[in-house]
């Protein structure tokens, strides 16, 4: 293709797969997994967190860092654009950012806890300590701000190809 730059072609396409892994992830962990979990009792949860939730958490991670990273690749070859896209691209740029932090500051130090007390309170046929719910707490909080910041974020990615 005429005037297609391959490397940013790879990029954009390493960005669109891996943000589509990220942000499908964060959607079904804030619409199906929070009530699910819920409706859990403790002896399931000790069989299901452990199990699901570090592969589902492996690549939410992941997924994250790769989208930020090839966009800001992107962005690095394309700057030079027209001053609304900058600022559009910017803004969802921003955001992503923000996400990518809560995602590895919040979300992911905590999870990591809450997996390794469920399953030793699994394991030892325990509750789970009393502070598992103060760290499920702030990575829902983060986790439901990266779903809300998700969705301005998606308007202004968007917004940017029309510019």
């Amino acid at each position: 293709m005429p005037g297609v730059d391959p490397l940013e072609l790879l990029f954009r396409w390493i960005h669109f797969l891996s943000g589509i892994t990220w942000i499908g992830l964060l959607y079904f962990f804030n619409l199906i997994n929070v009530n699910f979990m819920k409706s859990l009792d403790a002896g399931t949860k000790g069989k299901v967190v452990p199990q699901l939730m570090p592969p589902a958490l492996w690549w939410f991670r992941w997924s994250a860092l790769v989208t930020v990273l090839a966009g800001l690749a992107i962005l690095m070859m394309k700057w030079p654009g027209s001053g609304n896209w900058r600022v559009s691209i910017s803004i969802g740029g921003a955001l992503g950012i923000v996400m990518l932090f809560n995602v590895w500051g919040i979300i992911w130090p905590n999870q990591k806890r809450i997996i390794q007390m469920t399953a030793e309170a699994a394991a030892k046929q325990q509750a789970p300590p009393p502070e598992m719910a103060a760290m499920a707490r702030k990575a829902y909080l983060a986790s439901r701000t990266n779903f809300y910041l998700s969705i301005p974020m998606l308007f202004f990615m968007a917004l940017s190809h029309y510019l």
